[in-house]
C-alpha cells in the first residue's frame, strides 16, 4: 500500500500523533533512571494508547544520546508499534538534511533497518536532499516548513522573491510531491500563517507540533485541517501525554491525556460542521 493510501487510512482513524521523547529525568518514580528503562516505559504508552493514536514520532535524538544501546531502543520500540497497531504511520523525527547519497543511505536505515515510514527532513539543500526519502512511493517525508521554535523567525520569515520563506518552502514541495508522498511541518504556535500554508499545499498532510508544551492552539490546527472528512494532519503531542502523570498511574494518566485531546478535536470538528 501507498504511503498517501496509508496515511489516508491512519488520519480516518485519529489525527493525534504522540512523540515519545522519552526524557530519563522525567521517566514515573517506578523506573530506574537508566537506558533500559526506556524500551518499557515506551511500551506501556503504546499499549494504553495505540487504539487512540494514528502516528508515533520517536524523535532519534532521546534514543541517539545513549549511543549503541539507544539504536536499540529505538529499533525495538517500532517494532512494538509495528506489532501492536500495524496500521499506525511511525513518523522518524530525525530531521534529516544532506547531500542526495549521504541522503540515501540515511532513507536506507530510516525505512529498510528501523522500519518507520516517514521521516522528518530540511529542505535548506534542496531537491537532491529530499529526493531518496520521496524516490519510493510507499514512504514518505515531512519537510519542514514553518516550525513551532521561537528560532523559526531567523530564516523562516524572511522574505524571497516577493513571499515569505515558508511559502516558498511550501510552493516547492508542492512541485516536488509527485508520488503524493510529501508533507509539511507546519507548527501550531503560527494559526495565522498555517492557514496561508494550507492554501498553497492544498491537499498535502501536515505535521503539526507545538500542541501542549509549547502552547500551540489545537483548535485552530483542527479547524484550518479538517477537509469536510478529517483532519489532515498528524497533531504531535509529546510531554503533556508521557509526563501527564509521575506516579504508577502514568500509562493510565496518559490515556487520559490523549482521551482529552481527541475530544476537543472531536468538538471542534462538530462545531465546524455546524457552522457550515
Amino acid at each position: 500500500m501507498t504511503f498517501q493510501l496509508r496515511v489516508e487510512r491512519a488520519l480516518t482513524k485519529s489525527p493525534i500523533c504522540i512523540g515519545l521523547d522519552p526524557d530519563l529525568n522525567k521517566l514515573p518514580s517506578a523506573f530506574k533512571k537508566e537506558p533500559a528503562s526506556i524500551l518499557e516505559f515506551n511500551k506501556k504508552i503504546i499499549e494504553t494508547t495505540c487504539d487512540l493514536a494514528g502516528a508515533y514520532k520517536p524523535n532519534f535524538a532521546f534514543y541517539e544520546a545513549f549511543g549503541a544501546q539507544g539504536w536499540e531502543i529505538l529499533g525495538a520500540t517500532i517494532r512494538f508499534i509495528r506489532s501492536a497497531a500495524p496500521e499506525t504511520i511511525i513518523i522518524a523525527d530525525a530531521k534529516r538534511g544532506d547531500i542526495g547519497n549521504t541522503a540515501a543511505l540515511y532513507a536506507q536505515s530510516v525505512f529498510h533497518h528501523l522500519g518507520c515510514d516517514a521521516i522528518t527532513v530540511s529542505p535548506y539543500m534542496g531537491l537532491d536532499s529530499v529526493q531518496p526519502f520521496i524516490a519510493d512511493k510507499n514512504y514518505g517525508a515531512f519537510v519542514l516548513c514553518l516550525t513551532s521554535n521561537e528560532g523559526s523567525k531567523d530564516f523562516q520569515y524572511r522574505t524571497i522573491e516577493d513571499k515569505k520563506m515558508y511559502e516558498f518552502v511550501a510552493e516547492k514541495v508542492s512541485g516536488w510531491n509527485n508520488h503524493r508522498n510529501c508533507g509539511l511541518v507546519v507548527g501550531a504556535t503560527h494559526s495565522d500563517e498555517m492557514a496561508a500554508v494550507r492554501k498553497i499545499s492544498g491537499a498535502m498532510p501536515f505535521l503539526i507540533p507545538g500542541i501542549g508544551a509549547q502552547g500551540g492552539d489545537l483548535e485552530s490546527a483542527v479547524k484550518i485541517n479538517f477537509d469536510g472528512q478529517k483532519v489532515n494532519a498528524f497533531i504531535n503531542s509529546s510531554r503533556a501525554i508521557l509526563y501527564a502523570s509521575g506516579g504508577n498511574d502514568f500509562a493510565e494518566a496518559a490515556r487520559k491525556a490523549v482521551l482529552t485531546m481527541k475530544n476537543q478535536i472531536e468538538a471542534v470538528i462538530l462545531k465546524n460542521k455546524e457552522v457550515k
